[in-house]
This record gives C-alpha cells, structure tokens and sequence, in this order.
C-alpha cells in the first residue's frame, strides 16, 4: 500500500500535515506514531510467541 504512494505523494502528505497541525505538534504525532507502532510489533510479537510455545507444550503432551 505504502509503496504505491511515492515519494512526491509522501512530501504532499507531510506539507499538507505542517499546514493542518503546525510545526510545533509535529514531532508529537511522530512521537506518538512511533509508540503506536512500537507496541503493535510489541504485542504481534507476543501472540506469536504464545502460539509456538502452545504449539510445542500441545507437542509434548501427544508425545508422552
């Protein structure tokens, strides 16, 4: 999806965002963006984490 937009559509996005939201809240949506995504690849990374340890635990119950 990202990789259709281009780089003039994404300088289009970020001027029309510093005339929507000015230059002084912009670093704070980066940085709540950023957060944003850090806890989602957080919490992925622990469902799928969870899911191969069931996997192994339903495993080693059918082979015992």
């Amino acid at each position: 999806m990202l990789s259709s937009i281009g780089i003039p559509g994404l300088i289009l996005i970020l001027v029309i965002a510093l005339i929507i939201f000015g230059p002084s809240k912009l670093p704070e949506i980066g940085r709540a963006f950023g957060n944003t995504l850090k806890e989602f690849k957080k919490a992925t990374n622990d469902l799928i984490s969870n899911d191969k340890e069931e996997k192994l635990t339903l495993k080693k119950k059918t082979i015992e």
